[in-house]
């Protein structure tokens, strides 16, 4: 099944960022690192997809104080450092689409939330991120009001 251009930049971001919290890569290097060695289909990367992925990485870690206090907030006894590293990082990058990217509905970053979450982790996270996603798709509505 060949998958959406955006959907392939939200996986190599999440990629990206699974370098950046487990190896402890600078974020500008798991992006190099990641396109330039790790890239696994034989056609390098549209350019598109390229930036999509590295300012959604880095976007991701240069907002992690916001992104992470709304985690926390919508997270009963769930901080975020408790919570398995892709699921976290999963919801991290999805908070800060929901942040960042005003034009695109909440519902749909919550779905690719979801596509990530059945591809690298478990359906149970499925469910833990659907709820925590919602919860805080929820609070920043209000807060926006």
């Amino acid at each position: 099944m060949k998958k959406d251009r955006r959907h392939r930049a939200r996986e190599a971001a999440l990629q990206i960022l699974y370098q950046w919290e487990v190896g402890k890569a600078e974020v500008d290097r798991a992006i190099e690192t990641f396109f330039d060695l790790q890239w696994a289909e034989a056609k390098r990367p549209e350019d598109a997809l390229r930036e999509f992925a590295g300012t959604l990485a880095w976007d991701t870690v240069r907002r992690l104080d916001e992104v992470d206090a709304l985690v926390a907030d919508s997270a009963e006894n769930w901080r975020p450092e408790r919570m398995a590293v892709i699921d976290r990082l999963i919801i991290r990058m999805a908070v800060c689409e929901f942040i960042r990217d005003k034009d695109t509905p909440h519902a749909v970053v919550i779905n690719e939330a979801l596509e990530l979450a059945r591809t690298f982790s478990t359906e149970d996270a499925v469910k833990f991120i659907n709820g925590m996603l919602d919860g805080i798709r929820k609070k920043m509505e209000e807060r926006n009001r």
